[in-house]
């Protein structure tokens, strides 16, 4: 087996970030195919490989899914309302405007999940309420898939965004890109150039989450804990939701 420097790995880790605007510069094919071999190649449950790719490059495809989640930014924005001020997500303090910065990548791969290939798994997965319920292999499945989509576009020099999808306007996703109703799209993924340099994110301690044969009591946060490393990561965080001009990318 083919040996990588867990350094190189390490560095390629740290490095990738969620970038929000992109340049229009366009992506070769051939970094694409390679960002998608890596994405073939996720761990499932029982080997079900629920995926499926809908590389998206038509300027018109992509107006019209910014402008959907556009629309849900609404929903958004007002159920986080109801929050305190300084524990509202940090893209929607304020409802933001105009086209997702997304939306003008020069490629969103959108994921799709066909969720008939949990029966590749084993039976009890449907029927015990364990690790996050019954579709939780599925969803991980779908959640390994997208890690390496993204993993292996910092890989090519490229960015990426996670953009997740509800019911709420997956429905009219599927029927602009003319998906089976048996399928799920699963995540967006716009993959390009960055259009600026986020700062490094903040990360937990490594000695603050990790224990050794039991749990240390000692580490355990209360709910006023939880509460204040909320405040604290919304703090540290916010910035990377700022666009030059001070407005807010979601």
């Amino acid at each position: 087996m083919a040996k990588i420097e867990i350094d190189d790995f390490l560095r390629l880790v740290r490095n990738r970030r969620s970038i929000r605007n992109f340049k229009p510069d366009p992506v070769p094919d051939e970094l694409i195919n390679k960002i998608l071999e890596a994405a073939r190649w996720a761990m499932s449950g029982a080997n079900g490989q629920p995926w499926e790719f809908i590389v998206i490059k038509d300027p018109e495809t992509k107006k019209k899914i910014g402008d959907l989640y556009a629309g849900y930014w609404k929903a958004i924005y007002a159920i986080e309302t109801s929050r305190v001020q300084d524990l509202k997500h940090q893209g929607f303090t304020t409802l933001p405007t105009g086209i997702p910065g997304f939306a003008n990548a020069p490629v969103i791969i959108a994921v799709c999940a066909d969720p008939r290939t949990l029966i590749a798994t084993v039976s009890i997965a449907y029927l015990c309420d364990g690790e996050g319920g019954p579709k939780a292999t599925f969803l991980k499945n779908m959640a390994n898939a997208t890690f390496m989509l993204q993993l292996a576009t910092a890989a090519c020099g490229l960015a990426s965004q996670w953009v997740s999808t509800d019911r709420s306007w997956m429905e009219k996703l599927k029927a602009l890109l003319d998906v089976p109703d048996d399928l799920e799209i699963h995540t967006l993924v716009p993959i390009g150039y960055p259009a600026y340099k986020r700062p490094r994110p903040y990360r937990r301690k490594l000695k603050e989450i990790v224990h050794h044969e039991k749990y240390d009591r000692s580490k355990y946060r209360t709910e006023e804990d939880i509460v204040a490393y909320l405040r604290h990561l919304r703090e540290t965080s916010r910035p990377a939701y700022k666009k030059p001009s001070g407005e807010t990318w979601a």
